[in-house]
C-alpha cells in the first residue's frame, strides 16, 4: 500500500513523523521547497508538548509519480477543485482520498472523484509551523485523537488500513454519524479559531477574558442552533457531549456554559488558529469554509447567525488590510 500526505504543513508533518517513527511507510508532499529540503536533510523536528526528530520521505508535488492507494489531503479548501482534480490522476483505481480539511469538504470532493473514494477525518489536536522542517505540537499528548468516517455507511477496502495508520499517533473514533462529527469540529473552529484570528491570540486567550468569551459562547450557540434547525445531531468530542455542556435556554445554564468554556478548551489553550497563521503569512484564510459554512447553513434552515456573519466580515477586512488581528476588534461585536 502506497500512502502520501499531500499538503504536509504543520499537521501533516507531525502526523507523518509519528507514522514514520513507528515504522509506517508514508510520503510527505509539500510545495514549500525550503520546508521539504529541511525535512530531507534534517528530518521532521517536532517540538512543543512532545519533542523528537524523525527521518521522513519528503518531496515537492513536481516529483510525484505513479499511483497512491491512500492520499491524506491537508491543503486549504479554497483550492480543492484544482488540487483534487490533479490528485485524481495519481489515485489508484481503488484508492481513497482522506480529507483532513476544515468545514464540510466531503461532498465537494465526492463530486470530483466519487463518494465511494472519499473518507473524512477530523483531528482534535493542533500544531504550528515554526520554520522549515520544525513544527510545534500545541495540544496535550493525551489529546491526540482522530474521528474517521465516510459519506456512505459502506466501508472502503482501505478503511482499516487508514485507521491503523492514524493509530500510530493517537486514538481513532469510527463515526457512523460523520456529518455530526464534522459539525463538532466546525463548532470548535468557528468559535475558537474564528476568535483566535479576529483577536490575534491563542484559543486559551480567546476563551479567558469575559468580554471575548461572551462572543465565543455566542458563536457556539449559533452552531448548536443551526444544527437543531437542520436535524443534525452533533457528536461528542473526546467523549464529552459538547451540546449538553455548552447549550443553554435559561440564565443559569448560560452562566454554566460560560464557566465551562475555558475548562473545555484547556488542553488546547496554546493553539493558534491556522487562519491566524495564514493572516500572519499574508495568505487568504478559510473563513468562508468555517464561519461562512455556519452562516450558509443557517440561511438554508432559516436560523440567523449574526455572530458568525460578523466574524466572516472582520476576517475579510483583515485580509484586505483594513483591520489588524487585535483585541480592539471586540468592539464590532457590541
Amino acid at each position: 500500500m502506497r500512502v502520501a500526505i499531500y499538503g504536509a504543513g504543520s499537521l501533516g508533518t507531525i502526523l507523518g513523523a509519528y507514522i514514520s517513527k513507528t515504522g509506517g511507510a508514508i510520503e510527505l508532499i509539500n510545495r514549500n521547497k525550503a520546508h521539504v529540503e529541511a525535512l530531507q536533510t534534517d528530518g521532521a523536528k517536532v517540538v512543543g508538548t512532545v519533542q523528537f526528530c524523525q527521518p521522513v520521505v519528503a518531496y515537492t508535488p513536481d516529483k510525484m509519480s505513479g499511483k497512491y492507494d491512500v492520499i491524506f489531503l491537508m491543503t486549504k479548501q479554497q483550492h480543492n477543485a484544482e488540487v483534487v482534480g490533479m490528485l485524481k490522476e495519481y489515485l489508484a483505481e481503488e484508492g481513497v482520498l482522506v480529507t483532513f480539511q476544515n468545514g464540510l469538504p466531503e461532498m465537494q470532493i465526492a463530486e470530483i472523484i466519487g463518494q465511494e473514494r472519499v473518507l473524512g477525518c477530523t483531528v482534535a489536536w493542533g500544531a504550528t509551523m515554526q520554520g522549515p522542517g520544525v513544527c510545534e505540537l500545541t495540544s496535550a499528548p493525551d489529546a491526540l485523537s482522530f474521528s474517521l468516517g465516510g459519506i456512505t455507511a459502506s466501508r472502503h477496502k482501505y478503511f482499516a488500513a487508514v485507521k491503523a495508520l492514524l493509530e500510530n499517533m493517537g486514538t481513532v473514533e469510527v463515526e457512523e454519524n460523520f456529518i455530526g462529527t464534522r459539525w463538532s469540529k466546525l463548532l470548535i473552529n468557528a468559535s475558537f479559531s474564528g476568535m483566535s484570528a479576529v483577536l490575534g491570540c491563542t484559543f486559551g486567550e480567546a476563551a479567558g477574558p469575559r468580554r471575548s468569551r461572551r462572543v465565543v459562547q455566542a458563536l457556539i450557540k449559533e452552531c448548536i442552533d443551526v444544527c437543531k434547525a437542520g436535524g443534525i445531531r452533533i457528536e461528542p468530542v473526546q467523549g464529552k457531549d459538547i451540546v449538553k455542556l455548552l447549550d443553554y435556554s435559561n440564565p443559569l445554564k448560560k452562566a454554566f456554559s460560560s464557566f465551562i468554556i475555558p475548562i473545555a478548551i484547556r488542553k488546547h489553550a496554546k493553539l493558534k488558529a491556522s487562519m491566524l497563521q495564514d493572516i500572519e503569512k499574508g495568505k487568504l484564510t478559510e473563513v468562508d469554509a468555517i464561519n461562512g459554512a455556519v452562516s450558509a447553513y443557517g440561511r438554508k434552515v432559516g436560523c440567523p447567525t449574526p455572530m458568525n456573519d460578523r466574524v466572516v466580515d472582520i476576517i475579510h477586512r483583515i485580509e484586505r488590510g483594513e483591520l489588524q488581528p487585535q483585541s480592539e476588534n471586540l468592539k464590532y461585536f457590541d
